[in-house]
């Protein structure tokens, strides 16, 4: 399409504002669609200040007109005003009447908003304009900006919530019985006793619900430097279940019997909450194939509504890109925690793994990692390897996004009050993660998460099993 010179469209702006000026003194009329075209013409030519009395005129004639609100705050960003253009563009989505009038207004209320450095609000607002754009292409430029407004925002901020099933709520013991608490074995056996375990010690189902936030704010930024102020907060608490509320009630009923008190036990007893607070820095090789990271977090625990632990946590990190499609990760780390419950441990760490980006979209990871814990307590000392790989589906399945994961670790206790040879763990874990793509709503994407694990220890108390089922959300870009 052949563009008209500055000049023109000035001159036509021109003889379209001339006219409405001189209507009283020659009895000319202007109709409000051409004096709409005049508006659009005035902010064509960068005749803003004309653009924003023509859109007045329209509004004094019709406060309810949509077009009108728009085209005046598009003229107030580009003159400056940017409250001002924000409070006309959100007039202009109160009173729009398509979706394709909407995307709009959400679109310049997003515009305005960024101008005046308030990013994280026009995020919100490109979400809006995705959730209702009339097309496919339209959704697709909702997108981009909101990619475009996200890289420049100095917050950025990930909720998750977790509406999760759970088999094992307080990681008890698959086991029914356990010798460990009987000191004379002879005499159980010689009266024929069954050494059950108590059902505080089994593994007690129920549901999870828990939300989780992590925040960062980037107080400074170079081409191929950054530093972040870190913030998490993250809980969950849990409702028994039925089954083990009714296990919870027999026995109960037998410690009363046998005139002793009965445990007071609910899911909230299982809580736990974090709260940490921290400093990141990255920097990108001189090269751009690989990234340098550095985290350091202060935090406190809680259980059951107490503190349970205080932790300083730190991580070096860095990633290298063999070629286009192939990336290297190496991390060692260090988890240091002051128990207010239990014993100090310190854990070390150091891991490495590697993503590979596959034909057809698919991708494929495999990592390691080695650990060592010590503490005052030597039963809680131990060594650990383990080893993760997953497979992302590129092919979306009946419009799902599905990842697999698979995981095995094994931990040597060298010492263990229930076997004078320690205690050895071996876990088998596996997980199967669904993003549903066909559902969109406001740029998230519901996923569901079915999990299980099963821990097979040389002392039978510590055999535990697990299936978990949780239900999220995930951003769409």
């Amino acid at each position: 399409m052949a563009r008209f010179p500055r000049k023109a469209l000035l001159c036509a702006v021109g003889l379209a504002v001339c006219a409405v000026a001189q209507a009283p003194l020659a009895e000319t009329r202007i109709s409000p669609a051409e004096m709409e075209k005049a508006a659009k013409l005035s902010l064509a030519a960068g005749a803003d200040a004309q653009a924003v009395t023509l859109a007045d005129a329209l509004l004094a004639r019709d406060g309810a007109d949509a077009t009108a609100h728009m085209i005046r705050s598009r003229a107030l960003r580009n003159l400056g005003d940017f409250a001002a253009a924000e409070t006309a563009a959100r007039a202009g989505w109160q009173h729009a009447r398509t979706d394709e009038e909407k995307f709009s207004a959400a679109l310049l209320t997003a515009q305005a908003l960024s101008s005046a450095g308030k990013r994280t609000r026009a995020q919100l607002w490109l979400r809006r304009a995705h959730q209702v754009a009339p097309t496919p292409q339209h959704a697709a430029r909702a997108t981009q900006d909101f990619k475009y407004v996200q890289r420049r925002n100095p917050w950025s901020t990930h909720l998750s919530f977790t509406l999760a099933p759970n088999s094992n709520i307080n990681n008890g013991s698959a086991r029914d019985s356990s010798m460990l608490f009987y000191k004379d074995l002879a005499l159980v056996y010689a009266a024929g006793l069954i050494p059950e375990l108590g059902a505080e010690l089994k593994a007690l189902s129920g549901l999870e619900l828990g939300a989780d936030v992590q925040s960062r704010y980037r107080f400074k930024q170079t081409e191929r430097t950054a530093h972040d102020l870190r913030l998490g907060l993250s809980y969950r608490s849990y409702v028994l279940s039925k089954n083990s509320r009714d296990d919870l009630d027999a026995e109960n009923a037998a410690r009363v019997a046998a005139g002793n008190d009965p445990l007071d036990i609910s899911g909230s007893d299982y809580a736990y909450g974090t709260l940490r607070l921290g400093y990141g820095f990255k920097q990108l090789r001189a090269d751009r194939r690989g990234e340098f990271s550095l985290t350091a977090d202060l935090g406190q625990t809680f259980l059951a509504g107490a503190r349970y632990n205080s932790f300083l946590r730190g991580n070096v990190g860095q990633s290298y890109y063999v070629d286009q499609t192939t990336k290297l990760r190496f991390d060692l780390g260090a988890d240091l925690r002051q128990a207010q419950r239990g014993a100090d441990t310190e854990t070390y760490s150091l891991s490495t793994g590697i993503s590979k980006q596959l034909g057809g979209g698919n991708g494929l990871y495999l990592g390691a990692t080695v650990a060592a814990q010590s503490s005052e307590s030597a039963r809680l000392e131990y060594q650990e390897v383990q080893l993760r790989g997953g497979y992302v589906i590129g092919k979306p399945v009946l419009g799902t996004a599905i990842q697999i994961g698979v995981g095995t670790s094994y931990r040597d206790y060298d010492v263990s009050p229930h076997d004078p040879t320690g205690r050895r763990d071996f876990e088998i874990s596996a997980d199967v993660t669904a993003t549903f793509r066909q559902i969109d709503y406001y740029g998230f994407n519901p996923t569901m998460r079915l999990s299980a694990s099963t821990t097979n220890s040389n002392i039978g108390l510590y055999d535990v099993n697990r299936v978990g089922l949780s239900i999220g959300i995930a951003s769409a870009f």
